[in-house]
């Protein structure tokens, strides 16, 4: 369960604080509390009810072992979001989206896994024979790489959810997640559609303070998830101890059926067979005895 949200926390923050009015988009009329100066003021209740249902939603998924993916490029964002999603141990982009970076996952991953071949290379002293040119290039092969998916090198197959900040922004990325059916969570500012995404927490998305509010929420709730999971894999484990130290207790004897009495007629009809046998052995033998007999004679 993620920690309650307090509306005095974000006023504090500006997380309140919208765009122009006449940049606002209206599908985002419900979560609009008035206008002041020609700035619409986003209605803090119910951003702190959206945070709490997206920190509960976040926290149940990274208790299910799965990865969330963090997406901020824009500068006032980009290192807020590192700095978060390091703490919750999440991948992140903060750079250029890469195109295709959902819907084109292997590649992605190819890529990755390139830049763990040339840590190998230097570490086994590959990179050593190469020309002096050679190993200028690779070296810059490796520090383009890093600097645009070195944050997503653990992510080993597609995240369980995106957080968003600023889905105006980051368009390609939404499209990308909602071709595979990925959960959205976002930071919705007041021109911006809400339609876009699942989860919306309609916030301030361009001052670093508000950011700063929202995305360490989503942090914590995040952590608040793995730690779950941690302590019931150890509750399991625990269990599963205790159960083959206790002693077992000794199966009980499977009790054979009693072979069913034959009946009455298939008695007679087997005293009978046996009877025609012995018939037949009797004549077989007097037959012999009266050719030895005549064999005599």
């Amino acid at each position: 369960m993620a920690n309650k949200v307090e509306v005095k926390e974000l006023l504090d923050a500006g997380v309140h604080f919208g765009h122009l009015t006449r940049r606002w988009n209206p599908n985002m009329a419900p979560y609009i509390y008035m206008e002041r100066n020609g700035i619409h003021i986003i209605n803090l209740y119910k951003s702190a009810a959206k945070m709490q249902e997206a920190g509960d939603a976040l926290a149940k998924i990274a208790a299910s072992g799965r990865k969330i993916l963090f997406v901020a490029t824009k500068k006032q964002a980009k290192e807020i979001v590192a700095e978060q999603a390091e703490k919750a141990n999440m991948p992140y982009i903060t750079e250029r989206w890469p195109g295709g970076m959902l819907t084109n996952f292997v590649t992605i991953r190819r890529a990755v896994k390139k830049m763990a071949s040339i840590d190998r290379m230097k570490k086994d002293g590959t990179f050593n024979t190469l020309s002096k040119k050679e190993r200028l290039q690779v070296d810059r092969l490796r520090a383009k790489l890093e600097k645009n998916l070195g944050s997503i090198s653990d992510m080993s197959r597609l995240p369980g959810a995106l957080f968003v900040v600023d889905i105006t922004r980051e368009h390609i990325a939404i499209k990308e997640a909602q071709k595979l059916n990925i959960p959205i969570f976002a930071m919705v500012d007041t021109n911006s559609d809400p339609r876009e995404v699942e989860y919306v927490i309609p916030s301030n998305d361009d001052a670093s303070k508000s950011i700063n509010k929202v995305v360490s929420y989503v942090a914590d709730s995040i952590v608040d998830g793995l730690s779950e999971r941690k302590a019931s894999k150890e509750s399991k484990k625990e269990k599963a101890d205790k159960e083959e130290k206790e002693p077992k207790a000794p199966k009980a004897a499977v009790k054979q059926p009693e072979a069913e009495a034959p009946s009455k007629d298939a008695e007679d009809k087997k005293a009978m067979k046996e009877a025609k046998k012995d018939v037949k052995l009797e004549s077989k033998k007097e037959t012999l005895d009266k050719a030895s007999s005549n064999e005599e004679e």
